[in-house]
């Protein structure tokens, strides 16, 4: 797992971790990065189901709570099948889209 930070967005990129690793050591890092919106980079690996979205659930639920977006970046599923509670994006560039749409969204009190 890389971390990167880009103003106030943590980008993590998973590596070789599966996505139950992944979501395990974000929560464990938590900390670190809980008052930046976070873009979850899922690019390497070549297949991912739809109950693998699923398990950041949870960490989105409450990090989006928290009034910072999150967001996870994979062309490798068909998006029509991820449920509507999480956010996922096919490319980095929208990933950054839809944060920034989020914070103005909470700038106006939507």
């Amino acid at each position: 797992m890389i971390i990167d930070r880009d103003k106030n967005i943590s980008i993590i990129t998973q590596e070789k971790a599966t996505v139950i690793e992944l979501v395990k050591k974000i929560e464990t890092l938590y900390p670190k990065f809980k008052n930046d919106n976070i873009i979850v980079t899922l690019s390497s690996l070549t297949e991912i189901t739809t109950e693998e979205i699923i398990e950041f659930l949870r960490v989105s639920n409450a990090h989006r709570a928290k009034g910072y977006s999150f967001v996870l970046v994979t062309n490798n599923i068909n998006l029509n099948e991820v449920p509507d509670e999480i956010i996922v994006v096919p490319t980095s560039k929208e990933a950054y889209d839809i944060i920034e749409m989020e914070e103005i969204e909470r700038d106006l009190g939507f």
